[in-house]
């Protein structure tokens, strides 16, 4: 369970963010930021601690036909393979976090 100070931790660890664009390019620069991007960072910055597991573009599967449209359409043919990546599965996977049930 987090407590107030970690949660204090984490806010000021996101303050910096607010008011930044959302990141259509999933990049990872500070400039812009996704959504898992943001829950990654803040526990990093916050409490040290890496929710889910860094990837690279090019660890996902982007065979589907639909994915390559859109990447195309963001992209064109210069596809950032190598770009550091957090998808929402990754954190929703880590063993860093813990659900607890109220009873």
């Amino acid at each position: 369970m987090l407590t107030l100070a970690a949660l204090m931790r984490l806010k000021a660890a996101g303050q910096p963010m607010v008011g930044r664009s959302y990141d259509l390019y999933f990049g990872w620069a500070d400039d812009g930021i996704y959504c898992s991007e943001l829950i990654w960072k803040v526990y990093e910055r916050g409490l040290n601690r890496r929710i889910g597991r860094l990837q690279q573009l090019r660890d996902f599967d982007l065979s589907n036909s639909t994915v390559r449209t859109k990447l195309r359409e963001r992209y064109g043919n210069r596809l950032p393979l190598s770009e550091t990546v957090i998808s929402p599965v990754s954190i929703f996977n880590s063993p860093e976090l813990v659900t607890v049930l109220n009873r």
